[in-house]
């Protein structure tokens, strides 16, 4: 089976409403359903939490977190075969979106921002879509989690086809935004993630690739910007930083790509560019500054001796990575001190 060439899921619908339920009116049935997931259970052994003193309660906070890397780790497999998958896209020139609606959306968002400054990708090939627009980063919109056609035309906006992948996020697995952006994606042919924290969710039938990552209930019921929360940046974290590795925006843990658009990131270029070459200061200022400050280039120049016109074009025959384009020059490409691949 070829990249795009998927079926449609036979998927369950993310909890419509029963008759009496008007839609979105929240009535019995939804809100029977919500109380079978363990991201909504209360804890009764919480009930009296407000009666702690500070210190207690921080401390029941920080033992509560230290759950979720174990949930994380309970899934790693999945997480890297969806990795594998989205790289394998991105690598033809895929795209890669995340769906979400509330704090879910809202770290989609986050994840894509920092891509650009991290890897030097185009703002349009990392992508959060959150439900309600931009202006649900900072307030809530009446109603768009509940709107799943939305989610499809967020993406027919973008114009997905079947190189990208839709990553949906949502904690508890049935946000109709979330679920109904990753069924068209798949319809389109695209590769489809369902990030979720309950087990067996619509969202995970949705998706080809289901993770789901069940952290238990939260020390507040029902406040999935807790553990639900942190477990959904640490995958995206990883989908993110390890589909870069994979495409060659590292060498070794440097960050070779690095857009050095402020004075904090032209420090932490020229520092890169030490460590990858243990070269002196004068010439790491004299390669940054004949690439225009672009790490990958001035490392090649001083590691195989070519000018930075050559270093690029050595670097494009390598798709973008320097250690392909050190062998072909034949330079010898020496981790970074202190790397170690075992």
């Amino acid at each position: 089976m070829g990249i795009g060439d998927r079926s449609s899921p036979s998927s369950p619908t993310p909890f419509p409403p029963a008759p009496g339920d008007p839609p979105g009116a929240g009535g019995p049935a939804l809100r029977g359903r919500l109380e079978t997931l363990a991201t909504e259970a209360h804890r009764a052994d919480l009930a009296a939490i407000d009666r702690l003193s500070t210190p207690e309660i921080a401390r029941l906070m920080n033992r509560e977190d230290t759950r979720v890397p174990g949930a994380v780790e309970a899934v790693l497999p999945r997480i890297a075969e969806a990795i594998d998958a989205v790289a394998a896209r991105m690598e033809e020139g895929g795209r890669l979106f995340y769906a979400g609606a509330g704090t879910a959306g809202r770290l989609g968002v986050l994840d894509a921002s920092e891509c650009p400054p991290t890897f030097n990708t185009d703002p349009e090939t990392v992508v959060g879509l959150l439900a309600g627009g931009p202006a649900a980063m900072v307030s809530a919109v009446e109603g768009a989690e509940d709107d799943a056609a939305a989610g499809a035309a967020d993406l027919d906006a973008r114009g997905v086809g079947p190189l990208d992948t839709v990553v949906g996020v949502s904690a508890s697995g049935r946000t109709p935004y979330a679920v109904g952006a990753v069924e068209h994606a798949r319809r389109l042919g695209a590769l489809t993630i369902g990030l979720a924290c309950n087990p067996d969710t619509p969202l995970g039938a949705a998706a080809e690739h289901p993770i789901e990552v069940v952290v238990g209930p939260e020390l507040i019921t029902g406040s999935t910007r807790l553990k639900a929360g942190t477990a959904q940046k640490l995958v995206l974290n990883m989908i993110s930083t390890i589909t870069m590795i994979r495409l060659g925006k590292t060498y070794g843990n440097l960050m070779v790509d690095v857009r050095a658009t402020n004075a904090k990131l032209r420090a932490r270029s020229r520092r890169i560019v030490a460590l990858a070459t243990g070269a002196p200061e004068p010439a790491i200022e004299e390669a940054l500054s004949a690439t225009g400050g672009e790490v990958k280039p001035a490392v090649l120049m001083l590691l195989a001796d070519v000018d930075a016109t050559g270093a690029e074009r050595l670097l494009a025959d390598a798709r973008g990575r320097l250690r392909e384009a050190l062998l072909a020059a034949g330079a010898d490409p020496v981790d970074p001190p202190g790397a170690d691949a075992g």
